[in-house]
């Protein structure tokens, strides 16, 4: 899914460790779009790779492509808005390189018209 719009904030970074002794860290973000009664969206980023990679600045212009999920925490239910890859308006994304990028657009009209000579199929 993705959500377009300008960052209207930029939460405290949180950090800690896991269980099993991994370091984590995860920013968070609220965006903002353009519509007559605008909505707005909170989302997170997490690792302080991708923190770093994405560079999520107050006041920019994103594209922002996320994953939703719940989880459960003491008979709780919370969602949970990850952001894996953002844009920024007018430029290439910034997926770790894992995206693939657009077909290049046609240049020309198709070498062949209805009832070309050289059409030779059958039917």
């Amino acid at each position: 899914m993705e959500f377009t719009g300008k960052i209207i904030a930029i939460l405290p970074q949180r950090g800690g460790v896991s269980k099993s002794g991994n370091e984590w860290k995860v920013q968070e973000y609220v965006i903002e779009d353009h519509g007559q009664y605008p909505r707005r969206m909170c989302f997170d980023v997490f690792g302080a790779d991708k923190i770093e990679q994405f560079n999520i600045q107050m006041g920019e212009e994103l594209t922002v492509s996320f994953d939703i999920d719940a989880r459960q925490w003491q008979d709780r239910w919370f969602n949970s808005i990850r952001a894996w890859k953002v844009e920024r308006a007018g430029s290439a994304p910034t997926d770790n390189g894992q995206g693939v990028p657009p077909p290049p657009a046609p240049t020309a009209a198709p070498d062949f018209l209805a009832g070309d000579a050289n059409d030779d199929l059958p039917f």
